[in-house]
């Protein structure tokens, strides 16, 4: 990461709203997902993941309840995770769309799993699991503007029992993606967008 970061704000630190940050802007009107299957090193390395991570969750938490946490598979162990999945992909009900899938984890040189928490609280599961949804895309901008090609997948193994098992997930706890992570080896060609107008609507009192 060839960008200094602020260091982290300290509790109750005033921070600034109202700022203008059009290279933001810049970043976002152009911003767009790497496949996975083109993702090779160098990826992050540990300080520079633990600072993604660390921008990943500042997110909006109704509670405070960091009701997310965070898996690396990298290196030998992700190989190991990997294996695994392929001998659980042979009891999928498809076992060959389901091993052809995993070429989607197994190149990227590093995967960060966000699990999402239920946490037992006054705040609805709902809004628990929309917050480890942001985590995932704060994860995947932060990477993307730290000059990283990234990607947000889940397919089968973020739901299979036999896959979330093995990846230590416990009761009340999902797989709200996997963010691939690693220099693209070409670039992402820009692809179909929504209309946002036809998706729009202004509301008024009938």
């Amino acid at each position: 990461m060839n960008i200094a970061l602020p260091a982290q704000p300290l509790f109750g630190e005033p921070l600034p709203i109202g700022e203008g940050r059009r290279e933001v802007l810049d970043f976002l009107a152009r911003r767009r997902s790497t496949s996975a299957g083109t993702l090779r090193a160098p990826a992050p390395d540990g300080a520079e993941l633990a600072e993604l991570l660390r921008l990943a969750a500042r997110v909006p938490d109704h509670g405070k309840l960091f009701p997310w946490r965070f898996v690396i598979l990298e290196g030998e162990a992700k190989a190991e995770f990997t294996a695994a999945l392929e001998v659980i992909a042979t009891r999928q009900p498809n076992p060959e769309k389901a091993r052809g899938a995993l070429f989607k984890i197994k190149v990227p040189p590093l995967t960060v799993a966000v699990v999402s928490r239920h946490i037992e609280a006054t705040i609805p599961e709902w809004e628990q699991r929309l917050s480890a949804a942001a985590v995932c895309m704060t994860l995947l901008i932060a990477a993307e503007a730290a000059g990283y090609g990234a990607n947000w997948i889940t397919d089968w193994y973020a739901y299979a029992p036999e896959a979330t098992a093995l990846l230590g997930l416990g009761i009340g706890e999902q797989i709200a993606g996997y963010i691939h992570i690693g220099t693209p080896a070409e670039a992402p060609l820009e692809r179909v967008r929504p209309d946002v107008h036809a998706l729009t609507t202004r509301w008024k009192q009938r």
